[in-house]
């Protein structure tokens, strides 16, 4: 019999290989079949070097992460670890932050697939199949998932393993069409270039942390969520570099050329005629995982907002009797993911998405080191070795990103963050006003009573 989290009402059944295929599911959606030409572009055979920097990069971020998910063992992801560390306001800002900047994501995603299948299919095209491919689509996650955590983790690790196998077939195959001559390089390439390199690449690693939401139902945490991290981001290193030599192998100075399909371009050469539409179909697939492992992850968050009281929508945090899943929470997300897909308003906020993914990565970095000092937190779990190193870069990193992103990104975010301030303090007066209202009434009755 699965763990049971007495706190939450979950059931623990996620382990190291779950966990590490949520995590990979999540990270890899459309960026790399296109990232490869805009990298080669800038570095042309020495690419690799970015997809190795960037990746070590993010490998020092998820330390970060590793070491706190493995004390807080509780649903939420980067919401709980800030709130345990700094209180339930930053909490909320990182919440809000992040779910805001997911629903927008997972609606971008989901048109992006839309359109995708749109192509093979033209009659999708019609507004009213529109809508009713989006309801599929959301509500059909939000179904498997409301089943059982097990059932939604299944669903995520027969996802990775679809989204990986096209991409595995494509470095197989390719090995035997490379040209070794088109990964000489012509030169070391400067800092300058590895710079602007890696400020596009760095965000084809971003979204691990999002595998981490689902806290409460993680076996054994202390050991699992480390080892699912090291495996995920080893992994993630590996497998790009390996897209990235093939593309190149193959098409040599001709992949800076195909910005916008160089994968399919590599794939016609190796599989013929067909190879555009194997990786359309990859593509597709990849979008497809993307988006299920979404819907599994971030209704978690908004669970663990409402269980602290962030969040007074108590409604939010019941967990189903029989499967032991936070479902009105799940509904409540696939319905928002439904609407900001089918009506856009995904892009109205946009925006600020990768600049309010650094933030919370920056916050979790100090998280680890008030996380030390806290005499109840200090022994748990995983410890980065090399002392503040690890967190103290991951901040430095963090800070690097944040500020070569443009200024109308910047200033999206710090207008989100007076909105969302106004509406913390509102959502507090809100909760204040109905705690008064409780103790007066139980006066009232107690005065009746002759209390």
């Amino acid at each position: 019999m699965p763990d049971t989290n007495t706190d939450e009402g979950l059931k623990r059944e996620i382990g190291i290989w779950g966990l590490s295929a949520n995590m990979v599911n999540i990270i890899i959606g459309s960026g790399i079949f296109v990232l490869p030409a805009i990298v080669a572009g800038i570095l042309g055979p020495a690419s690799i070097i970015a997809y190795a920097f960037c990746g070590i990069l993010m490998m020092l971020i998820m330390l970060c992460f590793a070491e706190v998910g493995s004390k807080v063992t509780k649903s939420g992801g980067a919401y709980t670890y800030v709130e345990t560390a700094f209180g339930k306001y930053p909490g909320f800002l990182i919440f809000l932050t992040m779910f805001i900047a997911t629903i927008c994501a997972v609606a971008a995603v989901g048109n992006a697939l839309f359109d995708t299948l749109a192509a093979f299919f033209p009659i999708l095209q019609n507004i009213f199949f529109k809508i009713i491919f989006f309801s599929l689509l959301y509500f059909g996650f939000a179904l498997i998932n409301i089943l059982g955590v097990r059932q939604g983790v299944g669903m995520v690790k027969f996802l990775t393993v679809a989204k990986l196998l096209p991409l595995i077939l494509f470095i197989i195959f390719g090995i035997f069409y490379v040209n070794f001559d088109n990964l000489k390089w012509a030169a070391l390439p400067g800092y300058q270039q590895v710079g602007d390199a890696s400020l596009i690449l760095f965000f084809a690693y971003l979204g691990g942390e999002t595998g981490l939401s689902v806290g409460g139902e993680i076996k054994q945490p202390g050991r699992t969520v480390p080892r699912a991290v090291l495996i995920s981001v080893i992994f993630l290193i590996i497998f790009y570099i390996a897209i990235q030599t093939i593309a190149q192998g193959v098409l040599g100075n001709n992949l800076s050329k195909e910005i916008a399909t160089p994968l399919a371009a590599t794939a016609q050469i190796i599989f013929g005629s067909f190879g555009f539409r194997f990786i359309l179909i990859s593509t597709a697939i990849s979008m497809f995982g993307n988006i299920g492992g979404t819907i599994l992850n971030v209704p978690r968050s908004l669970f663990a907002v409402t269980r602290d009281g962030v969040l007074p929508i108590n409604i939010l945090q019941k967990v189903h009797k029989k499967y032991a899943t936070p479902y009105l929470s799940i509904l409540c997300f696939a319905t928002l993911g439904f609407l900001f897909a089918a009506f856009g308003g995904f892009r109205i906020l946009a925006e600020f998405t990768v600049a309010g993914a650094l933030l919370s990565y920056m916050a979790v970095s100090l998280a680890v080191l008030k996380y030390r000092r806290m005499p109840d937190m200090k022994d748990r779990g995983f410890t980065i070795p090399g002392g503040k190193i690890v967190p103290v870069l991951s901040v430095g990193i963090c800070l690097f990103f944040l500020y070569h992103l443009k200024a109308n990104e910047m200033i999206s975010v710090v207008v989100f963050f007076v909105a969302a301030t106004i509406l913390y303090l509102g959502l507090n007066s809100f909760k204040k006003k109905g705690s008064d209202e409780m103790e007066l009434n139980t006066e009232i009755v107690n005065i009746e009573n002759g209390i």
